[in-house]
């Protein structure tokens, strides 16, 4: 009996294109090969699909990121299903490790419906909607959830709306991952150069007050029929960043996340059944890390969800996993088990 064959799909055209070539090289790598054949794919920034020998180099070197190159053959995906070199390509799951624009917005997840194709992750609506982060936040709301304190500006509007702005704030992509274009604003002469920045990355703006407090993270894993909260970790940043941005994510090492969180049972408790309750109030499927702030006073309040968050071995989704006694390989085929059977 032949094993499953699992096309990692990783690259594409977003900001986090560099990110997800080595979240998909990290799958790649702790794929269990005994269990699942593996077929990589990748999207270069152009957005062309290209077959790509299982030894792509998909690391960071010497602080370099990796990118998808248009050197190798070119793959179609049509109704039928993949198509290379003009032959169908039987797949029975897609691992489509793609953050942020055609990852975690609904259109790969679209297109893979299209092709009937059984893909890990969220599906089409809770990916738009979690990746839409003020959408995403009028739902928690509405839901009892707390949340910061914000509004949303455009190119033609932030002017007049930024006299309703208490410093110190964030002004992030309402459309956005990996911190790509977020800025911490502690006075109004820094503005006007953070919204600039932040329009690069979408043309919605989100402008939220600063909450002071532990940033805390919490992964979900559907497995089994059973939607799990991992143990809840605490990042800790080198004090030399304002915040949890850009590079002192993938690029610096000066990040760490403590596991377990030096929080109460209570307070870890109430995380994972917020975690849990905005993972079904979206609708995801498969997997989410949420991410939360547990302020002096005690409250926690709801940052944002991530569809499909960083997924190399040193990644926080799978770290807390890892923490909470599921594996990186034991984490893959979980999912891809779960997809199988959806």
């Amino acid at each position: 009996m032949s094993k499953p064959r699992i096309a990692i799909i990783c690259g594409g055209p977003s900001s986090e294109h560099e990110v997800s070539c080595v979240s998909g090289g990290g799958v790649l790598a702790g794929l269990d090969s005994e269990k699942f054949e593996a077929i990589l794919i990748g999207i270069t920034k152009a957005k062309q699909w290209v077959l790509l020998p299982n030894d792509y180099p998909l690391t960071i070197i010497n602080g370099l990121m990796p990118t998808i190159e248009t050197n190798g053959s070119k793959v179609e995906l049509t109704a039928q299903g993949f198509v290379i070199n003009g032959q169908v390509i039987v797949i029975d799951c897609v691992f489509p490790v793609l953050h942020g624009e055609f990852g975690e917005d609904g259109q790969i997840q679209q297109l893979l419906e299209a092709a009937g194709l059984t893909y890990v992750g969220s599906g089409v609506a809770a990916s738009s909607h979690a990746m839409d982060k003020a959408f995403a936040k009028q739902q928690f709301a509405a839901a009892g959830m707390l949340v910061a304190e914000g509004f949303v500006v455009s190119a033609t509007d932030w002017q007049q709306k930024s006299s309703q702005i208490t410093y110190p704030v964030f002004v992030k992509p309402a459309r956005g991952g990996s911190s790509r274009g977020t800025h911490k604003v502690k006075e109004a002469k820094a503005l006007t150069a953070a919204i600039q920045d932040a329009l690069l990355y979408d043309d919605a703006v989100l402008i939220e007050e600063a909450i002071i407090g532990l940033e805390i993270e919490c992964a979900v894993l559907e497995r089994a029929g059973q939607i799990q909260a991992s143990v809840v970790g605490e990042i800790v940043i080198n004090p030399r960043y304002e915040f949890y941005d850009f590079e002192a994510k993938y690029l610096d090492d000066s990040t760490t996340v403590k596991i377990p969180a030096n929080l109460t049972q209570a307070a870890a408790a109430a995380i994972q059944s917020k975690a849990i309750s905005a993972y079904n109030l979206l609708g995801c499927s498969g997997l989410a890390r949420c991410d939360f702030f547990y302020a002096a006073d005690g409250q926690i309040i709801i940052n944002e969800i991530n569809t499909m968050p960083g997924f190399t071995g040193t990644s926080v989704y799978p770290k807390l996993w890892q923490a909470s006694g599921v594996g990186y390989t034991e984490l893959i085929s979980a999912l891809i088990e779960t997809a199988l059977a959806n």
